[in-house]
């Protein structure tokens, strides 16, 4: 099985914590539905058959992050990254300079949808940039073209401040909010 697609999800969601909340040595806990699994790994596996087939991931990763502990319940799969998979991103990734930058003007007092959309065009002429009315948040924000990620931002106006998810595309459209525009 190829694991590829869901290291980078987990790598990608433990930076993005690292950035936004400090780092530190910690064990860390992730939460997956089965649907999002099966997409990362190509499958159609019911939860007893996906909970075997991660065992593979875990012998996989050991190396990199640690003894990898996964349960399941409630239909959704919880990674319990160990201190040594945080401090293995910690010393090991990139910086991911979009989303460190994208943060560090997301959570200023005061940030404004411009302020955002700037870091976004800072990064690539391919935005795409959709106000929402749905309720749930204001804007969809993510790069057409998947460069520098191909996530969904969705910003929500809070009045003095801005918050926001990151959803892969999949999960956004299983949400149904590309339906509800």
């Amino acid at each position: 099985m190829n694991f590829q697609r869901l290291e980078e999800n987990i790598f990608d969601m433990l930076k993005e914590q690292q950035i936004k909340l400090g780092y530190r040595s910690e064990t860390v806990h992730l939460y997956y539905p089965l649907t999002s699994l099966n997409r990362f790994l190509e499958s159609e596996l019911d939860a007893e058959k996906m909970r075997h087939a991660l065992d593979g991931f875990v012998n996989a990763e050991e190396a990199k992050l640690g003894p990898v502990d996964i349960t399941v319940q409630g239909g959704r799969f919880c990674f319990a990254i160990p201190p040594r998979g945080t401090d293995y991103i910690h010393e090991h990734m990139e910086n991911h300079e979009f989303i460190r930058d994208f943060i560090g003007v997301i959570e200023k007092h005061g940030c404004r949808i411009e302020d955002i959309l700037q870091q976004f065009y800072k990064y690539s002429d391919h935005v795409h940039v959709e106000k929402v009315s749905h309720g749930e948040f204001d804007y969809v924000v993510y790069f057409e073209d998947g460069k520098p990620d191909s996530y969904r931002y969705c910003i929500a106006d809070e009045g003095c401040h801005m918050i926001y998810h990151r959803f892969t595309p999949e999960d956004y459209d299983d949400f149904g909010f590309s339906e509800s525009i």
